[in-house]
């Protein structure tokens, strides 16, 4: 198991590598997720992602943690554990601090799906920023096949579709976050990277923590007229 600065790299990194949060020098990151190193530079650059660094917090204050990079607690905000029940509820919209509630409570996009100029490019988004989960199909070096279920929108809510495969980065540059992967393993996506290998406690929780919060965004897009 790796540690709790490193896990939060490997699903921070994608974001940001394509400019949208975090520190400015994102290839630091990437060589910080590929040695496995942890040092007070790691941990600096970690509370700039001004966007996760606040429920991490809540996270580890409420569970009696003093680090709000504990191994537990990275994952309870990007996949989910018991953690996140202890918390509750607590956020707008009964939200929890999980990374689908600020994707599809917090960020506009979900607003945006019914407008016919920008539903295309928020649907598109939301499917990217969520973390979702796939199964592995082939290994290919530096880039990995998967089967995954993507977000679709009906025109009145959002929901997961049929599966699909598409071709993910596990690495780049020489510099590799996983190491290889076999058929069949489940693994997290975050934008167009693989961020972990992970078991099916955890793809259970990813999905709960998911679809919780899909139904609370697709409550608040139903028409007060329909409900």
């Amino acid at each position: 198991m790796v540690s709790g600065p490193i896990l939060f790299v490997r699903y921070a990194l994608a974001p940001n590598l394509l400019g949208y949060c975090g520190p400015a020098d994102c290839n630091t990151l990437l060589a910080y997720g590929s040695s496995g190193e942890v040092d007070d530079g790691l941990r600096e650059r970690a509370r700039q992602f001004e966007g996760a660094w606040p429920y991490l917090e809540m996270i580890a204050a409420t569970a009696g943690l003093r680090d709000p990079l504990d191994h537990r607690v990275v994952e309870a905000y990007w996949l989910g554990n018991a953690l996140l029940d202890d918390v509750g509820p607590r956020l707008k919209a009964q939200g929890m601090p999980h990374h689908s509630y600020q994707v599809f409570c917090c960020y506009p996009w979900a607003d945006l799906l019914g407008d016919e100029r920008t539903g295309v490019q928020a649907l598109h988004v939301l499917d990217q920023c969520r973390i979702r989960w796939g199964r592995v199909i082939s290994d290919l070096g530096t880039h990995v096949l998967v089967e995954s279920r993507p977000l679709v929108w009906d025109g009145h809510a959002l929901g997961l579709g049929n599966l699909r495969k598409e071709t993910v980065i596990r690495g780049t540059d020489g510099l590799d976050l996983l190491g290889p992967l076999s058929p069949g393993d489940w693994v997290s996506l975050h934008w167009q990277w693989v961020c972990d290998r992970i078991d099916l406690r955890r793809v259970t929780a990813l999905r709960h923590y998911s679809a919780y919060h899909l139904s609370l965004t697709n409550d608040r897009l139903v028409p007060l007229d329909r409900r």
